[in-house]
């Protein structure tokens, strides 16, 4: 093993193996569960050699010389965007059973919130549109049950300050009113990734989330076409535009 230019990176092949996404993979090797060659290593530069036999808790990790896949599900609701729930509940991943390779969720939607997910076996994809310096922006639809005041929408359009700090200006506007006094939609987009962000935000102004559904995801949106609990693999244009909006091409 070595931190020179040559070899993988091995947080990019742990994620690569499918063990954990990227940077769960660098949490994991900065807490000494990864070894290389019987040694624990620790310092997240270290690049692996294919010969190098590289192990998580002790279970040898090997991989799979398969091709990069893309996928996007419509995910329903009461599903855990999780590779396995220790619970036994349905997860995204079980509505991808036919696909050959082992894929994971790209970032992760809510147990109650459906809409947009992407899930693939591209590490470094994966591990770019998730982190904050690339501002990846994510469209919600939100149902809330009565119509909001204009302090309201400004205060989410300047930023909400939750208990783990002030949310970065989002982008907001009214779409419709559906029924007799049920649900006003609104899209909000915003480039962070907290956790049940969303509804945090809008209970902190005052308006409880009804529903929720993501409708975009960088520059993909989610088609009226692909039905709810169906999944298709993403054409070579929609994996350009992803590259390209993270700056791998």
């Amino acid at each position: 093993m070595n931190t020179d230019t040559k070899g993988e990176r091995l947080q990019k092949l742990l994620a690569h193996a499918g063990v954990a996404s990227r940077r769960q993979a660098e949490q994991m090797i900065l807490e000494g569960q990864v070894t290389v060659n019987g040694e624990i290593v620790t310092i997240l530069g270290t690049r692996v050699q294919p010969q190098d036999k590289v192990a998580v808790q002790g279970k040898l990790i090997t991989v799979p010389a398969e091709s990069l896949v893309y996928y996007v599900l419509h995910k329903p609701t009461g599903v855990i965007t999780s590779a396995m729930d220790p619970q036994g509940r349905k997860t995204v991943v079980d509505l991808l059973r036919e696909v050959p390779q082992r894929v994971y969720p790209i970032g992760r939607l809510d147990y109650d919130t459906s809409g947009l997910l992407l899930l693939t076996n591209d590490g470094e994809l994966a591990y770019r549109l998730m982190h904050p310096r690339y501002g990846v922006e994510k469209t919600y639809r939100v149902g809330i049950k009565e119509k909001p005041t204009d302090e309201a929408l400004n205060q989410l359009r300047a930023g909400v300050v939750l208990e783990d700090g002030k949310t970065a200006p989002a982008k907001v506007r009214e779409v419709s009113r559906i029924g007799e006094g049920l649900f006003r939609f609104l899209d909000i987009t915003i480039h962070e990734g907290r956790n049940r962000q969303v509804r945090r935000m809008f209970a902190k102004v005052g308006y409880p989330v009804a529903s929720l559904q993501r409708i975009r995801f960088g520059p993909l949106e989610l088609e009226p076409s692909l039905s709810i609990g169906k999944y298709r693999a993403l054409s070579a244009t929609e994996v350009y535009k992803l590259q390209r909006a993270v700056q791998l091409i």
